[in-house]
């Protein structure tokens, strides 16, 4: 019966460690009668280590990770007699290494040649010295100072070794086994297959899964017996199986909770007690709660036994993770400046997920479309799994104040909505939100108290979770309705609809460079107000166009029509927008993207209609882990009279 063994791993040290510090121990005793070779002798001894190939770069990488003369030659000079050692140990694990690759009939020849480095040749005829000679610790002994051992690793793996005879048995006590087709899949180790340890291995370890997932949570399949067959050169095979009951999930158990409610962690759960046991859904539930973002660690373990009522307990092991944060927050773009604020968050709130998030931002900061500064204050509260685990509740109190060139704006707004995850792709979200705000505009001011039941859809083809991170392929949809009611100074409904898509193409897929190097994007979005003319629309519910949203290299709502000899913006019930962008990968954490835009903007209702602006430019990208730095430059193509002459863009992420 012989023993199957891994390859050996690169950078693994020697097993055998101990038994070469006790050869070298046996060594330095030698020496006591040999004084003439120690005057003589280099200690340390220098060498160099040649392994030859076989023609099989994955048997010679084995060979090489496991050779300790290859490995510490540099790190860890010995002795001449300790070099006597560690070759002698090289044998076994280089023979260990054939053997993990099927070849259980090859042999290892490691021979030592004194040589001069500075001469690059042998001492006179040596031809070299077996490393199984047993004057071998004298010989090295006798190379002077200065010259250096030159050893050679020759493997002859002989013929690959097959597997023959497999046969299960069953454990003691326990019924004759027999495979279902799914087992039999996953143990998929057929006869005449080459005998390479990993394999055999794996296939225990893989018919093991494959129990266990069929809810035998006590199933175990041994380590294999191997008899080799030198006459056939073959590898006879038997594993020992145990399946034992078929199992049920019993009663979890929650430790390391503190503030988190134990009962929101239970309905959170993808997994109850009473359903099979299966270690992919067990998995997939711990992974589930770890992506709350509530613990810093999440695990799940169980015993070798089950319970008196023959079902498997679960102990679930938590770490919560911090309860408050701060961030910052910050942009630049020349028409609409700087902003820069602070962000506030309390994880947890009330011990079922809940977070809180305060934000405080200046505004305005020598923005062209701005005449001063401003504000946007807003507390977030969102409360996961309202309802069901697919809907998540939201709400914001909000003030603002904004000083733009179209109009001022000082508002207090408050909304509340439900978010709805339909599947991966899709999630919609419904509520409500009021606004009482006052508004500017050439020397006018009014105020306006608006209702609104937004209504959005959102389609994620992308397989982007982070939408910081810059897409490659798919598309990206998104819709909304907003039915609207302007209830001061006379009463107007309206509704505002709009809708965005983005498609990315990697040219990986014509040939023309890496994955992800190099990628073509498109955006395209209309929108319309129906139910009301223009100036019956609140300013601020307007439509416009220009800014890095829409048409880069004009100013925020520089895109449609302006009041008379001014460069005030009036604003839209239609507007029309399409970019595209060529995004190219330098090096690892360097891009460059070329783009252009063009939009229009109308006061009648239907898109497409009015001046066409057009907008071009050029950015730089620095990739971080969280997501590139974005700087653009964009120049207007057709710009008006009184039109600003180019635009800067510093963001966080892709513009789309």
């Amino acid at each position: 019966m012989t023993r199957l063994r891994h390859p050996r791993r690169a950078g693994a040290t020697s097993a055998r460690a101990g038994r070469s510090a006790g050869y070298a121990s046996l060594c330095v005793i030698l020496t006591a009668f040999v004084p003439w070779a120690a005057a003589r002798a280099a200690d340390p001894q220098e060498y160099v280590t040649t392994l030859r190939p076989t023609g099989n770069a994955d048997l010679d990488a084995a060979l090489r990770a496991s050779s300790d003369l290859l490995s510490l030659q540099k790190t860890q000079a010995v002795s001449p007699f300790a070099l006597t050692g560690r070759i002698h140990n090289d044998y076994s694990r280089l023979i260990s290494a054939l053997e993990s690759y099927g070849y259980y009939a090859g042999g290892i020849t490691i021979t030592v040649t004194d040589v001069d480095p500075k001469a690059g040749a042998a001492k006179g005829a040596d031809t070299g010295h077996d490393g199984r000679d047993p004057d071998l610790p004298e010989w090295l002994q006798s190379i002077p100072a200065g010259r250096r051992a030159q050893i050679t690793i020759s493997a002859a793996p002989g013929s690959v070794f097959r597997i023959g005879v497999v046969t299960l048995q069953p454990d003691k006590g326990d019924p004759p086994v027999r495979l279902n087709a799914d087992e039999a899949k996953a143990f998929a180790l057929g006869h005449g297959a080459p005998a390479q340890a990993d394999n055999v291995l794996a296939a225990g370890a893989a018919l093991q899964v494959a129990l266990t997932e069929e809810g035998y949570a006590l199933a175990h399949v041994g380590t294999p017996q191997a008899w080799l067959r030198p006459d056939t050169h073959t590898l006879d095979l038997a594993y020992t199986v145990h399946r034992g009951p078929v199992v049920n999930l019993g009663a979890f158990d929650f430790a390391g909770l503190q503030r988190t409610h134990p009962a929101y962690v239970a309905r959170r759960m993808t997994i109850a007690p009473g359903e099979l046991y299966q270690p992919s859904r067990i998995e997939r539930a711990r992974q589930d709660i770890a992506a709350t973002g509530l613990f810093s660690d999440v695990q799940v373990t169980h015993g070798d036994t089950l319970a008196s009522d023959g079902t498997m307990p679960l102990a679930f092991g938590f770490r919560e993770g911090k309860r408050h944060s701060v961030g910052a927050e910050g942009g630049y773009s020349t028409d609409l400046g700087g902003r820069a604020g602070v962000t506030w968050t309390h994880n947890n709130l009330f011990g079922n997920a809940e977070r809180l998030r305060l934000t405080a931002l200046i505004t305005g900061l020598g923005g062209s479309a701005e005449q001063g500064l401003g504000y946007d204050f807003y507390a977030d509260l969102m409360k996961p799994d309202f309802g069901s685990r697919e809907q998540n509740l939201s709400a914001r109190l909000e003030g603002i104040k904004q000083e733009l060139y179209s109009y001022r704006q000082t508002a207090l707004l408050a909304r509340i909505g439900v978010v709805r995850h339909v599947n991966r792709l899709w999630n919609v979200s419904f509520g409500g939100e009021i606004e009482q705000e006052q508004i500017q505009q050439m020397r006018a001011t009014n105020s306006y108290f608006i209702v609104s039941l937004p209504l959005t859809a959102n389609y994620e083809g992308t397989g982007v979770d982070n939408p910081i991170t810059p897409a490659t392929h798919g598309v990206r949809v998104g819709a909304s309705i907003t039915p609207s009611a302007s209830l001061t100074d006379g009463t107007s409904f309206f509704a505002i609809m709009q809708a965005t898509v983005s498609t990315y193409f990697d040219l990986t897929h014509l040939g023309l460079s890496r994955p992800g190097r190099s990628v073509l994007a498109w955006r395209g979005t209309i929108g319309n107000v129906e139910g009301a003319s223009t100036f019956a629309i609140p300013p601020d519910q307007r439509l416009y166009a220009g800014g890095s949203a829409t048409v880069r290299g004009f100013r925020y709502q520089g895109v449609g029509p302006q009041f008379a000899n001014t460069r005030y913006a009036v604003g839209g019930t239609s507007m029309d927008a399409g970019s595209f962008e060529y995004r190219q990968r330098i090096l690892q954490k360097f891009g460059a993207v070329g783009f252009i835009d063009a939009g229009q903007v109308t006061g009648n209702h239907t898109p497409f209609q009015g001046t066409v602006r057009v907008g071009a430019g050029a950015g730089a990208r620095y990739y971080t882990p969280i997501g590139p730095v974005r700087l653009d430059v964009a120049v207007p193509i057709n710009r008006p009279a009184k039109g600003d002459k180019w635009e800067l863009y510093v963001g966080l992420g892709e513009t789309f």
